[in-house]
């Protein structure tokens, strides 16, 4: 073929690659058809492109003609120093090797070898700014001189291909981006966001403020913006407030109530944006709002809450806190605190408010003070009292804390709250009250003793006398226990215990006093404490107590009747004695108290058996 006949063939080949590319935006069948021409314009019938990955350091056969299907696509070699490929793209030239069973200067791929090839061309792919894209590379399988001419054609049809692939790969990158912002703008349906021209009408709608307004794009394009906005803001022409600051400063906020197609209100956080040409020139505003009707609406009810809070701490007396549970540092300090610590809320949190708080204790409680903080901190409810020193009187008074810990929603102690109270007046009220107590029972059991001695002496020094002084030291024993358990109610146990002590030793195992803890009303102690010492005294003279044969059992339980209602039910049981029962009154005091006078006085129920094996009495009376 002549030189003429080449050339023009060369010319045709780039100008159908040229048509071709114009025509095609598939970047693998450019390339391919890329290999197929320039293997027909230089008799080859084989070529191939190799395309860089940077990443794995490594080339990989992104096209061909001429080459076996699992090469094609599928391969990649190692960009080693000694090949001719990496050679190629270093230098940035063409690299010929006319028959590679003489070439020394570079290591050829085994592959290349398999398939027969024995001379080719590498010449780089460079993109627009000179950065390698790869390597178009044309094989021979007959030794093949590439003369000076095919080599410039090489670069030639390469420096084509080059921006070809450029504006592919740009192409192909912009669909992907384009892809991702239609499929971002699609799913956030929380957000409205929409174009409008310079006059701000409504030009683009997207999903998002569809999903937020209720318009369709059909409804809202070419409606002004306004229409978004509620009626007072209209009026307040704050609609062309925003496009005129944005189109004077660049952005202007949205952060407003908005209204929706159906009439509703939704509060919008958002910005208008001004969007201008390379030349300046107004295009249009971005618009681009969150519904946070919710967020606000929650906000809102927090703000009410701890206005509401504060209010309340504000109104009382009592001094309401809270801690960080982790630092212990207060985060709220009521104003209370002031009158019950007699030192400003802004003195106690200043620096570490923890120490200072600590300085006002009283010192024989501080450690006892951290430790129930501690123990709030790791999730216990505590109440406790302990003393204050005030500064400003010097004063030593006494508080009450009911401290409680504030979770988080994965139940982690987040906060440690607490109310104290001053209870200095209360605690004195007690204290006089139970000297007042005390003194009351210690004259009344004076007062007994005095009638006991009276009785004595007008009586003289016959049984009746010793019998009525008994039991008036039995009615003095009641009101003793009164007062040791705080004048209103006593433990039937001690009532029993106390009652046998005064007769005799309750240790040995021939006397068994057992029951639950009992209390009895003040009006049920006096009669009750005279039937056990009847029954004690009885026991003395006649049964169990009077040698060491005997057994006594004194027992006790609460049972329901039919209303639910608790009843006390106590069994007095002696056995393995010989009661004279000539010597026993049949009528005596001691039992017409306990079958009569209990009845009476207490709604009481009893049974009273008594014969030559003992005695046993049950007693059955209401608890209050």
């Amino acid at each position: 073929m002549s030189d003429t006949a080449r050339m023009a063939r060369r010319q045709r080949v780039l100008a159908d690659f040229g048509e071709f590319a114009l025509r095609s935006q598939d970047l693998d069948k450019i390339l391919t058809e890329a290999c197929r021409l320039v293997g027909e314009a230089l008799g080859t019938a084989r070529a191939k492109i190799l395309e860089i990955r940077r990443a794995e350091k490594q080339l990989f056969v992104r096209a061909g003609v001429g080459w076996n299907p699992e090469i094609v696509g599928k391969l990649h070699m190692s960009m080693t120093e000694s090949s001719s490929e990496t050679f190629a793209i270093q230098a940035g030239q063409p690299v010929i090797s006319e028959d590679i069973d003489k070439e020394n200067r570079f290591e050829v791929p085994p592959f290349i070898k398999d398939a027969g090839v024995v001379a080719l061309a590498n010449v780089p792919i460079l993109l627009p700014g000179g950065r390698p894209y790869g390597l178009l590379q044309v094989d021979d399988t007959k030794p093949h001189e590439f003369g000076d001419d095919e080599i410039q054609f090489l670069r030639t049809y390469a420096a084509i291909l080059g921006p070809v692939v450029d504006r592919l790969l740009l192409a192909r990158a912009l669909r992907s981006t384009e892809q991702r912002f239609n499929l971002t703008v699609e799913a956030a349906l929380d957000y409205a966001i929409f174009l409008s021209d310079p006059q701000d009408r409504i030009t683009d709608w997207l999903p998002g403020a569809e999903a937020v307004f209720g318009w369709s794009a059909e409804e809202a394009i070419g409606q002004p913006v306004a229409i978004t906005f509620t009626p007072e803001d209209r009026e307040k022409q704050q609609d062309q407030w925003e496009t005129e600051t944005a189109r004077r400063e660049g952005v202007a906020p949205n952060v407003r109530w908005h209204v929706r197609k159906d009439g509703e209100r939704v509060f919008i956080d958002g910005t208008t944006r001004a969007l201008r040409d390379a030349d300046g020139t107004l295009l249009g505003f971005l618009k681009v709002g969150q519904d946070v009707t919710e967020r606000r609406a929650a906000v809102e009810r927090l703000r009410e809450s701890e206005e509401r809070f504060r209010q309340f701490g504000d109104a009382s007396s009592d001094f309401i806190w809270i801690r960080n549970a982790e630092t212990l540092q207060f985060e709220y300090v009521s104003p209370a605190f002031e009158t019950i610590f007699g030192e400003l809320r802004d003195d106690v949190r200043a620096d570490d408010d923890l120490a200072h708080w600590t300085n006002l204790i009283f010192p024989d409680d501080r450690e006892q003070m951290l430790a129930r903080l501690r123990s709030v901190r790791a999730g216990e409810r505590i109440t406790h009292e302990f003393r204050i020193v005030r500064p400003s009187d010097g004063e030593t008074r006494w508080v009450r804390n009911t401290d409680f810990p504030i979770f988080d929603g994965a139940g982690h102690v987040q906060r440690i709250a607490g109310i104290s109270e001053d209870v200095t007046e209360e605690k004195a009220s007690a204290d006089r009250m139970e000297l007042l107590i005390a003194e009351l029972q210690h004259r009344s059991r004076n007062l007994l003793g005095v009638v006991a001695s009276v009785a004595s002496k007008t009586l003289g020094d016959d049984d009746a006398a010793e019998k009525f002084q008994a039991r008036l030291q039995a009615l003095s024993r009641a009101q003793g226990l009164l007062s040791q358990f705080g004048s209103d109610s006593a433990e039937i146990g001690a009532l029993v215990r106390a009652e046998l002590e005064a007769h005799t030793d309750i240790d040995p195992p021939n006397i068994t006093v057992d029951g639950p803890r009992v209390h009895l009303t003040a009006r049920q102690v006096q009669n009750f404490s005279l039937a056990m010492h009847e029954l004690a005294t009885n026991a003395v003279k006649y049964g169990a107590l009077r040698g060491e044969v005997g057994s006594l059992s004194v027992t006790w339980g609460v049972n329901r009747d039919e209303k639910g209602r608790p009843w006390l039910a106590l069994s007095w049981i002696e056995r393995g004695v010989e009661v004279q029962l000539e010597k026993v009154q049949e009528g005596g005091y001691g039992r017409q108290l306990i079958e009569k006078a209990l009845s009476y006085a207490l709604q009481a129920k009893t049974e009273y058996a008594i014969d030559e094996s003992g005695v046993r009495c049950r007693i059955e009376l209401p608890l209050d």
